[in-house]
């Protein structure tokens, strides 16, 4: 049975995989600012000598958030896809998700993630044989296509031979990146020819954006990514807008605490549960800010004094100067045109 919506008879909404960013720590702060209706972890590389790595399992493992939480996978070889299923199965998950998106270079020169969708035949392999490992819930989260979507509907009609209980589309093809504009009627062409239900995936940046997204392709709900770094109370107003009711605001004093949060949750080195460095932890906090950054100032100032700190003392300044000064100050639910984030993720979204 697929997740139940924390408020009944809504749109589903999911926090998107993304790589070194959706792991424990992350989960347990977008959960106390209203968790989605579940999680996905970032990918389990699969390959020869790969084991699931621990930090992963961790996210499964000791997750305290109240929401189900699906394992997903990247890989193309079936043999060692199935026994990896096998070592997951043994874990509180949700369901097996399988990645056919990740557009990262790196990754689909190597033929996963995103590069799958260039060979159709080679897909079906893995979702009969997942399928048939997968005793519970099998999902699968994919771009439109590669370079273009020549492929496309041949690998929605495998999604129906191979019984899949859930598909994610992000509306982009590989190689448009996160750069062009998102193709949403093609994922409603998915959500008309596949018999499963679907999530739209893509530049969904407000909780209004995911209503008009769900009335425009049909879909079952929305998953979000990116936009979730920089506002993680997207989710609960997502169902505050799905239900007619008005949208709690979020002051920049409410993004104070988010980046106080974010950086006592993040203290422990992922995989080690050690302390990290404190130059390795204003890095990573980077990461996050980043993000955030874009709906904090329009003159980019925070975006720009923060990447100058070295230190945790030098960041929290910043912070402290940009966000406290007029503490009452809406924060925008949306980025500012023009101010650009520099991801520095491996596979967002």
């Amino acid at each position: 049975m697929l997740p139940a919506p924390i408020t009944p008879n809504q749109p589903l909404t999911a926090l998107a995989p993304m790589q070194d960013v959706t792991d424990l720590a992350f989960m347990r702060v977008i959960a106390r600012c209203g968790a989605p209706d579940y999680f996905v972890t970032e990918f389990f590389r699969v390959h020869a000598q790969s084991r699931p790595e621990k930090h992963i399992l961790r996210s499964i493992d000791e997750n305290t958030t109240g929401r189900p939480i699906f394992a997903q996978l990247i890989g193309e070889d079936v043999s060692l896809l199935m026994r990896t299923v096998e070592e997951l199965l043994r874990h509180p998950i949700a369901g097996i998700d399988l990645n056919l998106g990740c557009p990262a270079p790196k990754v689909y020169k190597k033929n996963v993630g995103g590069g799958l969708l260039r060979e159709p035949k080679k897909i079906g392999e893995i979702l009969a044989a997942l399928r048939a490992a997968v005793p519970g819930l099998f999902t699968v989260k994919m771009r439109i296509g590669f370079e273009d979507t020549r492929h496309y509907e041949e690998i929605l009609d495998l999604i129906n031979t191979h019984r899949i209980d859930m598909l994610s589309v992000h509306g982009r093809t590989v190689r448009e990146l996160y750069r062009s504009e998102v193709h949403y009627d093609e994922i409603a062409r998915a959500v008309a020819r596949v018999r499963c239900p679907v999530l739209a995936n893509g530049n969904i940046v407000t909780a209004a954006k995911a209503s008009a997204v769900v009335a425009e392709t049909r879909a079952a709900g929305v998953m979000i990514g990116r936009h979730a770094i920089r506002n993680p109370w997207i989710f609960r107003q997502c169902r505050e807008y799905f239900s007619g009711q008005p949208v709690t605001p979020v002051t920049l004093a409410d993004v104070r605490d988010y980046i106080q949060r974010l950086y006592e949750a993040t203290a422990a080195d992922a995989g080690t549960g050690e302390p990290i460095p404190e130059h390795a932890h204003i890095s990573r906090m980077k990461k996050f800010l980043n993000f955030i950054g874009q709906s904090v100032d329009p003159d980019a100032a925070f975006l720009r004094d923060m990447r100058r700190a070295t230190t945790a003392a030098a960041l929290f300044e910043v912070c402290d100067r940009h966000l406290l000064a007029e503490p009452a100050r809406l924060f925008s639910d949306a980025p500012y045109p023009g101010v650009i984030a520099r991801p520095n993720c491996e596979a967002p979204d």
